[in-house]
């Protein structure tokens, strides 16, 4: 079937059917006895009772065709390694994992910490808990100490795996006194932790719980630790999203469904055949990381190339020439990446021979015209743009291509994937929208597979956050604005709630503002994201001073904002710091007291607010705008 429209239909009309057939593109040691069971909505369980493996389907099942093929290439231009794993020699080095992970304690359904730069390691740790059974989950390495304790207070690990330290943009990342730093305020003592060392940074571990990897391995060299077959629906992973709150949530995956929905999208999204290089220019912190550095391309039987660095290092041509070097036919990048690219001699795209590349795809912020424009004229290939969160797992907007080719637009990431019933819905009555008005984002029940199944150790909410925002109806919001045309393509607005997203990072700003507000100077705070001519989003703090006389002179406010920044960065880290810290003597609030967020960002973008009839004091819009227009005379 190659026609889009009869394809989608089919997938939302008749779910058990199509998901049946796609479950065929995965190696099940039981067969399922359901494709489906909703017998506890918004709950959905796919493919009950079949037993099956993730780290078997993305490497051992491939032993028989693609030992000696690349599975893992890592390039790092910070250490200036590079490092080729077969398939037959990624299998190994992920027993060599397992067994060291066994005799430290990891069983099935134990949790796993990772706390890694974009080193081969964290591949192999990773798979080797899907082996065992074990729930990996992933913390970005910038995330500061504070972020990583709620994170081991969340997920209660038996074991973290980190590194001496990570490297970017030719500065060295000490991560031993953070993850020190984060036991020590975690209220979950985790008994050990097994330390990767780089020799990047000098080892300043606690030794009562300090396991270095290295011994290890050897001792583990000849392992064969065999799968644990765990039935479809038990956890795969966590990985914890910013929300409108500060406390984040735990994304929990399960096992067959995100199998099968990532192998199926390798096809009909990104055309993958086995055999290709993929480069994903990610994270393993995020979950494009996880699902398409690491799981899609496997399962797939493609070679997927980590890359550790930065685009513009050691210049801005880095990454047409890795294209050029690997043979890359596929490459997936945001479109932050993109901008920061365009600002370099074009010369350096034009140098490498990019004839291996078929398809750059992007995803993680909205695409601009300028940039779409710029990056499809310049590589002359199809750029097709795709939207997703961590809670999905993979697209659910898209050209399908792999289905049928439709024409891009620009602006707009595509149509709704197969598998999803995405509708427009009016925020007030939760009616559905009308071509070309402005609606949230919103899926009916129940979600594809690959999909979150809950929110880690908390039922309740995952129901409270995501399905109750149309009242009597099984409908889970995205929490973002959108508007869909007369041909089914949409395009993104922007959040619903109080997350940004700066250069694809999902930030919650209430977590930016608890963070400022734990200075003893800030008396209220208010952050907003406005728009970013490179990140897409940055991140503008309002503060009210409990002392504004101290911080009167220009010299005291620097300080001021030089200590406020620092104390992101320490809680939360480098990627939630405030491009601007802002003094005002009051916050723009309803006579309730609800901050008018949406108006302190519409004066920072330069758009009028609008009509705020329930404003507790209009002068405290006049502050916002005196505030902006000094920092601008300023800079």
């Amino acid at each position: 079937m190659t026609n889009y429209r009869d394809f989608h239909r089919r997938s939302i009309d008749h779910p058990e059917d199509f998901w049946r057939e796609e479950a065929r593109r995965i190696h099940w040691e039981t067969p399922f006895d359901k494709v489906l069971d909703t017998s506890n909505p918004p709950f959905a369980r796919w493919f009950v009772g079949g037993r099956t493996n993730l780290c078997h389907n993305a490497v051992d099942r491939h032993l028989v065709e693609r030992a000696q093929q690349n599975a893992l290439i890592y390039v790092s231009t910070e250490t200036g390694i590079e490092r080729r794993y077969t398939y037959a020699e990624l299998y190994a080095e992920i027993n060599r994992m397992a067994a060291v992970m066994r005799s430290l304690g990891v069983k099935r359904g134990e949790r796993v910490l990772i706390y890694l730069p974009m080193i081969p390691e964290a591949v192999f740790a990773m798979l080797a808990c899907a082996r065992l059974g074990a729930i990996h989950s992933v913390v970005f390495g910038g995330f500061a100490a504070p972020n990583l304790a709620a994170r081991i207070d969340d997920a209660k690990p038996v074991l973290i795996v980190t590194a001496d330290a990570g490297a970017r943009g030719g500065k060295v990342i000490d991560y031993t006194p953070l993850v020190d730093e984060a036991l020590a305020r975690a209220q979950h003592k985790t008994a050990q932790v097994l330390l990767i060392d780089r020799q990047l940074a000098p080892e300043r571990l606690n030794a009562s719980y300090l396991v270095n990897y290295e011994p290890l391995r050897e001792q583990f060299f000849d392992a064969h630790v065999p799968c644990e077959w765990l039935e479809s629906n038990e956890p795969s992973y966590v990985l914890y999203t910013s929300g409108t709150t500060g406390r984040p949530k735990g994304v929990q995956r399960d096992v067959g469904g995100y199998a099968v929905a990532l192998a199926a999208s390798m096809e009909y999204i990104f055309e993958g055949r086995a055999g290709d290089t993929m480069f994903t220019a990610s994270d393993i912190g995020w979950v494009v990381g996880h699902s398409y550095i690491i799981y899609a391309p496997l399962l797939a039987g493609l070679t997927t190339v980590m890359y550790e660095g930065t685009p513009i290092r050691p210049d801005g041509g880095i990454w047409w020439r890795l294209v050029e070097q690997y043979k890359i036919n596929l490459m997936f990048t945001a479109p932050t990446a993109l901008r920061v690219l365009k600002k370099q001699d074009p010369a350096l795209l034009k140098k490498s021979d990019l004839s291996s590349l078929r398809t750059l795809f992007l995803a993680g912020e909205p695409l601009d015209e300028p940039t779409a424009s710029w990056i499809t004229g310049a590589l002359g290939k199809p750029v097709v743009d795709n939207y997703w969160q961590t809670e999905t797992g993979w697209p659910m907007l898209a050209i399908q291509r792999g289905v049928e080719a439709l024409p891009p637009k620009l602006g707009s990431p595509g149509v709704p994937a197969y598998g999803y019933d995405l509708t427009l819905r009016n925020e007030a009555n939760g009616e559905p929208c009308a071509p070309g008005e402005k609606g949230v984002l919103t899926l009916g029940y129940p979600l594809p597979p690959g999909c979150m199944s809950t929110v880690w150790g908390d039922d309740q909410r995952f129901i409270d956050t995501y399905w109750s925002s149309v009242p009597g109806q099984a409908v889970y919001s995205t929490f973002d604005w959108g508007i869909q045309d007369d041909d089914g393509y949409v395009t993104i607005l922007g959040r619903t709630d109080d997350v940004i997203n700066v250069a694809g990072h999902r930030l919650g700003t209430r977590e930016i503002e608890e963070a400022l507000s734990s200075h003893a100077a800030v008396a209220e705070v208010a952050v907003v994201g406005v728009a970013d001519p490179v990140k897409g989003q940055a991140a503008l703090a309002f503060v009210v001073l409990r002392d504004a006389e101290r911080y009167a002179s220009d010299k005291a406010r620097a300080k001021l904002s030089t200590e406020l920044t620092a104390t992101v960065d320490r809680q939360l880290g480098a990627i939630a710091r405030p491009a601007h810290v802002h003094v005002v003597s009051m916050l723009p609030k309803t006579r309730s007291g609800k901050l008018l967020r949406r108006a302190i960002a519409a004066l920072a973008e330069g758009r009028e607010p609008g009509d705020l009839p329930t404003i507790e004091d209009p002068a405290a819009l006049v502050q916002v705008r005196e505030a902006l227009a000094a920092a601008s005379g300023k800079a």
